[in-house]
């Protein structure tokens, strides 16, 4: 069944990881997809790879952080499928270090790139998506946007960001029909995780942590993705759908 049939959806940091699943598997339920990222080659091969009709992919080089080049991204995303109906601000990097260790330098970076990309995506897409009768706008937070653990103190604080800048702006755009979500995976192997899943004592932390027999993949937070931008969820914003394996609930 294509859930996505006829729209048109940007979805940053597409490169690999939770970007690249939800790009693939938008691709695969009829949407047409912008797929962006500031790591060109490797977004290409991404957009490459997918199945389906290859005009209605579309990849460009993007700095999530830079005004102009989100208005770049909404223009060609225009001139070459004409509306915009879907935006996942996916795009993030992460900070392990505690209040102590961490820099101005470093905070003010995992500030940038997690929470103010947010920020400037929705300022700029939220208009497209009124002249076109509405949309889905859906913000990739984390468990750590929720909960506290030791350390990582600037990508809690990023995260905490997003969760509350989805509320603001579901609250915001409710009367032009679009609805803004936020999505809260929990331990997910992908690249950005790769690292912790080489060493056995963490990944028996993380297992330790979540109930669920497994931990995450990037298509499970995909499938959730995919549900918020769908209409399926009609009637569903200003919320966060936690996709954790049951961590958070202890």
């Amino acid at each position: 069944m294509e859930r996505l049939k006829d729209k048109v959806a940007i979805i940053t940091g597409a490169a690999n990881g939770q970007g690249a699943a939800e790009a693939k598997m938008f691709s695969e339920n009829g949407a047409k997809v912008v797929m962006t990222d500031i790591l060109e080659e490797e977004l290409q091969n991404v957009a490459n790879n997918i199945r389906g009709d290859k005009k209605s992919v579309l990849s460009l080089k993007h700095d999530v952080t830079s005004e102009k080049d989100w208005k770049h991204i909404i223009n060609e995303t225009k001139e070459h499928f004409g509306k915009i109906d879907i935006l996942v601000n996916n795009a993030g990097i992460g900070s392990t270090k505690t209040i102590e260790e961490e820099t101005i330098e470093g905070w003010e970076k995992v500030q940038k790139v997690n929470s103010n990309s947010v920020f400037i995506g929705i300022k700029y897409t939220a208009p497209e998506m009124k002249k076109s009768g509405g949309g889905s706008i859906i913000n990739l937070s984390s468990v750590y946007g929720i909960i506290g653990v030791k350390g990582y103190s600037a990508y809690h604080a990023s995260k905490g960001a997003i969760r509350s800048l989805s509320k603001t702006a579901a609250m915001e755009f409710a009367k032009h029909h679009i609805r803004v979500n936020s999505v809260h995976p929990g331990l997910i192997q992908t690249p950005m995780t790769e690292s912790l899943f080489l060493d056995p004592n963490i990944v028996e932390w993380m297992q330790s942590v979540t109930p669920w027999p497994r931990l995450g993949k990037p298509e499970d937070v995909a499938n959730g993705v995919l549900f918020l931008a769908s209409d399926e969820s009609s009637f569903i914003t200003g919320t966060e759908l936690i996709i954790d394996g049951g961590w958070t609930t202890h």
